[in-house]
């Protein structure tokens, strides 16, 4: 898509859905979101804040939505999104096909506005976690989701965004066969080295450029590996020679976060020009390097080397939940599709792991 369009389409966005900036469940600003606090803020005891983090691509299932229409906003939110989609995301979310719900066009603005969705849900049964959140981070397009919840982004112009990102994301997977390799690995397992030769191993099959990486750290010896599928088939073939303990192949279409994403940069970067950005209001934590986002301009650089950079999520956990000994720690949501960022929240910390909840987008029963 030309520049020029894109700033068509942002600009229709905005007349024809001028939705309020945050979603019912952030509070509004006092002042503006750039500029620095004027007083120093109190010091808050952390035991009685929050932390959300919202999940990304690959945690998307038939049926996440059920339990979610009763709740302010959502039926609006879905309604918006068939707009700006062009087909009825709400119907697929809750019937499928998964084969079609699995495809990344559709499943990155899937669990963008699912998570948004359960956002709504976690405030009107638990309004406190929303009022005391003070950090917020999502994994890959989860990043989208949190930086809407901060304040940062509007919901609609970044549901755009993300469907940009999906279908630019969708055209470079389709320029040659490729995946992501989840990899659980011992100890001694030593991941770049076996990356080195499983691009060896692609260059004797003969292929000119081989793209083998880690791309995503999960927690301490937990990996997701992308590349080519003939070097992801080689370290499956050799797990055990590189001290594999599993691997297991993601149901995702492309090699995300690594150079083969590099078409999806440009159209990317055109929509986030044109978009709205903000300062956030609370901390967010860029995928890119754990580190929070510090102003309008760094939301953009890293929401664009994020498509070809490692995610950090393990580092991101890190530097969160990193705290002196005896302070406590944040109660921590989930919100949106599966559990698998408790799971890797639990690897990496176990203390932090212990106020952690869940808000199932599926479960239709008040808690």
């Amino acid at each position: 898509m030309s520049p020029s369009l894109v700033a068509a389409s942002v600009r229709l966005i905005r007349l024809r859905f001028p939705l309020q900036r945050t979603l019912s469940t952030i509070q509004p600003s006092n002042g503006s979101p750039s500029s620095p606090p004027t007083e120093p803020r109190p010091w808050k005891d952390p035991g009685d804040r929050s932390v959300l983090l919202f999940p990304g691509q690959g945690s998307q299932f038939v049926g996440m939505g059920r339990g979610l229409l009763r709740y302010p906003n959502v039926g609006n939110m879905f309604e918006v999104a068939r707009k700006i989609l062009g087909y009825d995301l709400l119907s697929l979310c809750l019937n499928g096909p998964e084969e079609e719900l699995t495809k990344t066009v559709h499943c990155q603005p899937a669990v963008f506005v699912i998570s948004l969705a359960a956002v709504e849900k976690l405030n009107h049964q638990n309004p406190k976690a929303i009022e005391t959140c003070v950090a917020a981070a999502g994994f890959s397009v989860g990043e989208f989701a949190a930086l809407v919840f901060s304040g940062a982004l509007s919901f609609a112009e970044a549901l755009y965004a993300v469907k940009v990102r999906a279908e630019a994301m969708q055209r470079a997977s389709e320029l040659a066969p490729s995946g992501m390799l989840s990899v659980a690995g011992k100890a001694q397992a030593q991941y770049k080295h076996a990356c080195l030769l499983a691009k060896e191993h692609c260059r004797e099959l003969g292929l000119e450029e081989p793209v083998c990486a880690v791309a995503t750290f999960l927690f301490p010896d937990g990996r997701v590996i992308a590349g080519h599928r003939q070097a992801l088939d080689f370290l499956q073939q050799n797990a055990k020679r590189f001290h594999f303990l599993r691997t297991k192949m993601l149901p995702v279409s492309g090699a995300f976060h690594t150079e083969l994403m590099s078409a999806a940069i440009e159209p990317l970067r055109d929509v986030l020009r044109q978009i709205e950005v903000r300062r956030p209001e609370i901390n967010v934590y860029s995928n890119v390097d754990g580190k929070r986002y510090m102003s309008e301009d760094h939301v953009r650089r890293q929401l664009t080397r994020q498509l070809t950079a490692p995610v950090k999520w393990e580092q991101t956990l890190h530097e969160i939940f990193e705290r002196a000994r005896g302070q406590r720690f944040p109660c921590v949501y989930e919100v949106g599709p599966g559990r698998q960022l408790g799971a890797t929240l639990k690897r990496c910390n176990r203390k932090a792991f212990e106020g952690y909840t869940h808000v199932d987008p599926a479960d239709d029963d008040e808690q």
